[in-house]
């Protein structure tokens, strides 16, 4: 019997029911690993602890997965059929996740040791390189047209997400990147892949191409406002929720949109940021002089009104796409929830 996602309109029950449903797919896919591997991506997933011992689960939200089985609802099927594209685009977010601790030199994340930090910089690799192969074999394993094109979506995400990646880590070493081009990285390193998920269960379900294209521009929409809430929460989260230092983005002197929009504001206080941050690695008190810098230069304010100005075009890319009002209703949910968080 199908199992349908909440319909009650909470998100934490859509979430749930996103779990129960995902999850025994994700296990049965790692199953797939060899055993060193499958041992580092077990632990990393939250099935394991350290000595391989079973955990409670996957410590993420699974909001890909959620928007993954909300398209296949979208275009008039049920979410079991955008299964596949659900596991597949959590096992690349994962991959990602695991490959930013290494280059960000990240010692935690969700409150428990990084891959790198517990088995070493090698066994983290190799275990990100197994979860974005693995996502292609779970979509190739049975060739429908479908399948075939979900994976080339999946590719063509990856491959942003990747550029996206590259250009952070190239902002590094500048003061002077521009907010077109911050929003670029950022629709690559973030929107790409949520994109996909918005719409990768539509493909999979043979949706039309207005359905597809649209739930697409949402997700693409939608991941900036991730993205720029993320910035914020980089800069002013508290560590005991976000499970990061305090200014971490400013420490290891990434571009995130508020420190961007600073530097471009033409202010003093902006000024006075761009050669802090011309200087080398900053001290506790450093980091918190930056800190008010950026507000002060109306980095805060800057990326809270992106993030606003995508939540709208989000919506009107729904719109477009002409969905149950039920589903669509969700997906905003899902929406709001990502723009809402503190964590």
């Amino acid at each position: 019997m199908a199992i349908r996602l909440s319909t009650d309109r909470a998100v934490p029950e859509t979430l749930a029911a996103t779990r129960a449903l995902v999850e025994p797919a994700i296990r049965s896919a790692l199953d797939r690993l060899a055993p060193d591997i499958h041992r580092v991506a077990l632990y990393h997933f939250g099935f394991a602890d350290s000595d391989g011992r079973p955990g409670r689960g996957a410590g993420g939200k699974a909001l890909r997965p959620a928007l993954a089985l909300l398209s296949a609802e979208a275009a008039g099927a049920e979410p079991e059929q955008a299964i596949p594209g659900a596991v597949a685009v959590e096992l690349v977010h994962n991959y990602s996740l695991i490959h930013d601790d290494v280059m960000d030199r990240d010692r935690e994340r969700r409150h428990r040791p990084t891959v790198w930090a517990l088995f070493g910089v090698g066994p983290a690799i190799v275990a990100g390189d197994a979860l974005a192969n693995l996502a292609q074999e779970t979509l190739l394993e049975r060739a429908t047209s479908g399948r075939v094109r979900a994976a080339a979506a999946l590719a063509g995400a990856a491959a942003r997400m990747i550029a996206g990646q590259a250009q952070d880590l190239a902002f590094e070493s500048r003061v002077d990147v521009s907010i077109p081009e911050c929003l670029e990285m950022e629709a690559n390193k973030t929107g790409a892949l949520l994109s996909c998920a918005s719409s990768i269960g539509a493909i999979l379900a043979g949706g039309d191409d207005r359905v597809v294209s649209s739930l697409a521009e949402f997700g693409l929409r939608l991941g900036l406002a991730f993205q720029a809430i993320d910035d914020i929460l980089g800069i002013w989260g508290h560590p005991e929720v976000t499970g990061k230092p305090v200014g971490s983005d400013l420490r290891q002197h990434k571009q995130p949109l508020p420190v961007v929009a600073a530097l471009c504001s033409g202010t003093r206080a902006g000024t006075r940021l761009a050669s802090m941050l011309s200087n080398g690695s900053l001290s506790d008190q450093a980091v918190a002089e930056a800190t008010s810098l950026v507000e002060e230069a109306g980095g805060r304010v800057r990326a809270l009104a992106e993030a606003d100005a995508d939540i709208e075009a989000a919506r009107e890319a729904l719109d477009r796409a002409r969905i149950p009002s039920d589903t669509r209703a969700r997906f905003l949910e899902l929406a709001d929830f990502i723009t809402t968080r503190n964590s």
